[in-house]
């Protein structure tokens, strides 16, 4: 086995500070990682890692290619084990600071005539020196001509909506757009025509007081307090029955009002008759009425089942205002719930035995602020998108009984620093799928199936509305190896993402100049 060369003349250590032994250990750390690289040894590679870190690698000057140390390691599996590549590989410096250390590889392919350089965090955990994060000047080798081929870009189809929630296709060229802060809207593509659907319930909230004694200061726009602003909280998700073309039923989730201009999450249904929403009827109420602008969630989707699955808001946005138990807890509570509905608002018969008080319809509790659900075409299963507090944005699969843990549990942090909730003994809670280190507010997200980008065939496609971010998250047996996130040089806040019948993947802007972009290949 070749043992790679250390450039000693470039090396700047400090004996007398740092012990030889953390030295040999990190060379052998690094060593293990080239090694396993260049002999196909994927142990090796993932021996070399933190588990659960990150690697960064850039696919385009626009995208940015986060994967696991898993995902990574088994690429190496394709090659004959032991048998050496045209990988060749060498460590250039090692810089020491205490528990933290610092590496500069350098990597020759020869069969593409390519240098490039991996910058190495590494980290002692525990006793052990292991990589914590990695990332190359390499542009990643693509794997197939397709490949070679994708470009995304942005291409505005319409503008002047009013901050559009979501979107349902009729047909390719005509849809149903729902503006947070306008209207519903029947839109051709083709022609750009736009028609207001009437017949739409009217305590809609339009106009929300606020009580700034449930608020802290800093939280609302300074102009807020003390005063009645004007915030919509509107429309949400627009869903079409799967029977549409027959029924002609379309659902509705919304802010609803009452007179005391508290408010919660409603859905409805009715029949679409041209531009005219008859024979309404509700199918939940989120009650009870609150005040406050938070977290309504209005998710819903169709499952393989042919069951509608509502998201539900816990509506605190600061944990502290938390009754004991926390809302999203509380069995006996609609707030922090995902709610399972035959079409017509009535109760499955299998949906899950929460025990006695739980309310009607109760599916998975533990949800703090859900919107986006999506199916998997190939598993059938429903993930959806839940916002943090600080960080802990998450991914999850919706299973039936399952407790999502809020907020006993998060992979962010409190809102309220002296917040303390006391778990009861004996809970179980689900784990997400996958959670950011940062904040994205996922929203409405959609798993891609169309001919612009063949490789990216089964992935997710999570927008956000924190920074604009727009992730594509690589599946492969139910778990996230690999998150790529787009368009990092043009940034917009964004609420969905929605696949048309024939595969066009468009993006809903969340501005008051709201628009829809279609997403193309530039190539």
């Amino acid at each position: 086995m070749k043992k790679y060369c250390l450039l000693s003349f470039l090396i700047l250590i400090s004996t007398g500070m740092f012990g030889q032994s953390d030295r040999e250990d990190i060379i052998t750390v690094l060593n293990h990682f080239l090694e396993g690289t260049t002999y196909h040894y994927p142990e090796k590679i993932k021996e070399a890692f933190l588990p659960g870190v990150s690697m960064f690698l850039h696919n385009t000057a626009d995208t940015l290619w986060q994967v696991t140390p898993e995902t990574y390691a088994s690429w190496f599996e394709r090659g004959e084990r032991g048998k050496k590549n045209t990988r060749e590989g060498k460590i250039v410096s090692i810089d020491l600071v205490g528990n933290v250390a610092y590496s500069k590889l350098q990597v020759d392919i020869a069969a593409f005539g390519n240098r490039y350089y991996d910058l190495v965090l590494l980290k002692k955990v525990e006793g052990q020196w292991k990589i914590v994060s990695k990332c190359t000047s390499a542009e990643p080798i693509p794997k197939t001509p397709k490949e070679m081929r994708a470009r995304p870009m942005k291409a505005t189809i319409l503008e002047g909506l009013n901050r559009p929630w979501s979107m349902a296709f009729i047909s390719e060229d005509e849809v149903i757009i729902s503006e947070k802060d306008g209207n519903l809207l029947r839109v051709n593509l083709k022609t750009k025509s736009r028609e207001v659907i009437n017949g739409l319930p009217t305590d809609v909230a339009r106009k929300i007081l606020i009580d700034s004694s449930k608020f802290e200061r800093g939280v609302l726009p300074a102009s807020a307090h003390g005063q009645e602003r004007s915030f919509n909280a509107g429309w949400f998700q627009v869903l079409l029955d799967p029977d549409f073309d027959d029924n002609a039923f379309i659902y509705v989730s919304y802010a609803a009002e009452n007179e005391e201009r508290a408010s919660t999450t409603k859905v409805i249904r009715g029949k679409l008759e041209g531009n005219q929403l008859q024979e309404v009827e509700t199918l939940f109420l989120a009650n009870p009425y609150s005040h406050g602008l938070f977290h309504y969630g209005g998710g819903m989707i169709f499952g393989s089942d042919g069951k509608l699955y509502i998201t539900i808001g816990e509506r605190n946005l600061f944990e502290r205002l938390n009754p004991i138990p926390p809302l999203s807890q509380d069995k006996t509570d609609k707030r922090g719930k995902v709610i399972r509905l035959n079409p017509d608002g009535s109760i499955p018969e299998d949906n899950p035995d929460f025990g006695t008080g739980a309310i009607k319809g109760l599916y998975a509790m533990g949800i703090r602020a859900a919107q986006g659900l999506a199916i998997d075409p190939k598993t059938g299963k429903i993930w959806f998108s839940e916002h943090g507090t600080i960080q802990g944005d998450e991914l999850n699969m919706l299973r039936a009984g399952v407790n999502y843990g809020w907020p006993y549990r998060t992979s962010g942090r409190y809102r309220s620093d002296d917040y303390d909730p006391q778990e009861p003994s004996g809970m179980v809670f689900e784990d997400p799928v996958y959670f950011w280190d940062k904040t994205v507010a996922p929203t409405g997200l959609t798993f891609y199936s169309g001919r612009d980008f063949p490789h990216w065939e089964g992935d997710l496609i999570v927008p956000g509305l924190s920074k604009g971010s727009l992730w594509r998250m690589e599946i492969v047996n139910n778990q996230v190896v690999g998150a790529h996130e787009l368009f990092i040089n043009d940034r917009v806040r964004l609420r969905k993402a929605v696949v048309s019948p024939r595969g066009k993947l468009y993006l809903l802007t969340d501005e008051e100049n709201g628009r829809l972009i279609q997403v193309v290949n530039g190539n």
